[in-house]
């Protein structure tokens, strides 16, 4: 496997394939892949000439107290799968090489950035979208690849694309789910069997109000106060309806919008969302967890 760890090599790589006339796709992650991540893979293989998936946890996206030195760091694996998914290069840059000494350039996206998991991690976009903004300009891609577990976060990297005219198509994918319906994140690692099971209630209060607003219902707060009294159970940091492109909430469902959550089950704070349009017919019969196909967390979705 193919493997670049300095910005100045993979940007070289990079102009030298375009110069060839190649398309390349980039899937960024914080690598301990998964299923979604490889799912991000397969599209980017069949849409592109080659592949870049970038492995990199981003330091400028953990607060002090953050899971930054326990994030699963599994870069042989990660390789051995992304060669499987037919993945052609490996950017996996240091930190020192991302950020060194008196770094002090960042990224932020006003407004999109400071509600739903802003609000309490006001650092956390300002980082990923400063180290999604570094990883475009050195691997130039022509598609970038995000799931769309991490809704918000999709959102900020479109308007930052559109606004700085990077010139990059931005393709966002259904979330991946267990079986079982959990969506699925490198920090599932985390839960213990009971936790696990505890988490389920997260996609089911999903679904719960995707049932409720298929039926009729437009009303914002009776839509949340359901969705809570599934998830009673879990530390919840937060449950929002708001306007699916501007990311601001909605007292009344008129058009498109995003349900997100976020809860802490034992000390792994998970998220989740689903979109709703009610002028879409998709919605007259939900399915129990396919709950994102009309439309994560962590450069990267984790």
């Amino acid at each position: 496997m193919n493997i670049i760890h300095h910005p100045d090599e993979m940007r070289q790589w990079a102009f030298d394939r375009r110069a060839e006339g190649k398309t390349i796709g980039l899937v960024p992650t914080m690598g301990a892949l998964h299923e979604g991540h490889l799912s991000l893979m397969q599209a980017s293989v069949e849409e592109n000439d080659l592949t870049v998936a970038s492995i990199f946890v981003n330091p400028a996206q953990f607060a002090p107290h953050e899971d930054y030195d326990q994030y699963p760091r599994t870069l042989k694996d990660d390789c051995a799968k992304s060669e499987a998914m037919g993945v052609d290069l490996i950017y996996a840059p240091n930190a020192s090489a991302m950020y060194p000494r008196n770094y002090a350039s960042y990224v932020e996206v006003e407004r999109l950035q400071d509600g739903l998991c802003g609000v309490t991690r006001p650092h956390f976009f300002r980082g990923v979208a400063t180290v999604v903004a570094k990883l475009f300009n050195t691997t130039v891609p022509h598609k970038a690849y995000f799931g769309l577990k991490d809704g918000q976060q999709v959102g900020i990297i479109k308007r930052m694309v559109r606004d700085l005219d990077f010139g990059i198509e931005i393709v966002a994918l259904p979330t991946i789910r267990e079986s079982d319906g959990l969506a699925m994140s490198s920090r599932n690692k985390y839960l213990s069997d009971s936790d696990r099971k505890r988490a389920l209630c997260i996609s089911r209060s999903l679904n719960t109000a995707q049932e409720l607003m298929a039926a009729g219902e437009v009303d914002a707060a009776r839509v949340i106060a359901k969705v809570r009294e599934v998830m009673h159970s879990l530390e919840i940091d937060y449950i929002e309806l708001v306007d699916a492109e501007e990311l601001t909430p909605v007292d009344s469902i008129k058009g498109p919008v995003m349900l997100a959550v976020a809860a802490k089950v034992g000390d792994t704070r998970l998220i989740d969302n689903m979109r709703f349009d009610p002028t879409d017919d998709f919605h007259a019969a939900p399915k129990q967890y396919d709950i994102n196909t009309s439309i994560d967390s962590e450069a990267g979705g984790a």
